[in-house]
């Protein structure tokens, strides 16, 4: 008896326009975004085999979306100097700045919204030696 594959993990976000969503997140991330199952489908590859789903709900869903309730939170590495670059790099994408860059006791972080309004935690502590 063969083993199953094992499902793929992943965040779901519903977007507007799941495309540029997809692009905002990956270029975030340094990861390129792909085409996912449909025209409204896209998927971004997060470190750790993780991956987050873009899609446009159907218009005839009661909730198709509902921001403020999900927060994504990435993770990087490089302390204040990556937290800050990986800032800007959201603010040129669309990105608005909530909370400045503060130090926390794991690390650097700052609080943005996304181009759709969805919040967005970034993350970054020192790189190990």
């Amino acid at each position: 008896m063969s083993a199953a594959p094992s499902p793929t993990v992943g965040l779901v976000l519903a977007a507007d326009d799941p495309a540029a969503l997809a692009r905002f997140y990956g270029h975030v991330c340094g990861a390129a975004a792909a085409p996912g199952l449909s025209a409204s489908h896209w998927r971004v590859p997060l470190p750790g085999s993780l991956w987050l789903e873009v899609y446009a709900p159907s218009r005839s869903r009661p909730l198709p979306r509902q921001r403020g309730r999900l927060a994504v939170a990435l993770q990087l590495i490089g302390g204040e100097t990556g937290l800050g670059a990986a800032i800007i790099r959201a603010q040129e994408h669309g990105a608005q700045l909530l909370e400045p860059a503060r130090q926390e006791s794991f690390g650097w972080e700052a609080w943005l919204n996304d181009p759709e309004g969805n919040a967005l935690l970034l993350i970054a502590r020192e790189a190990r030696e």
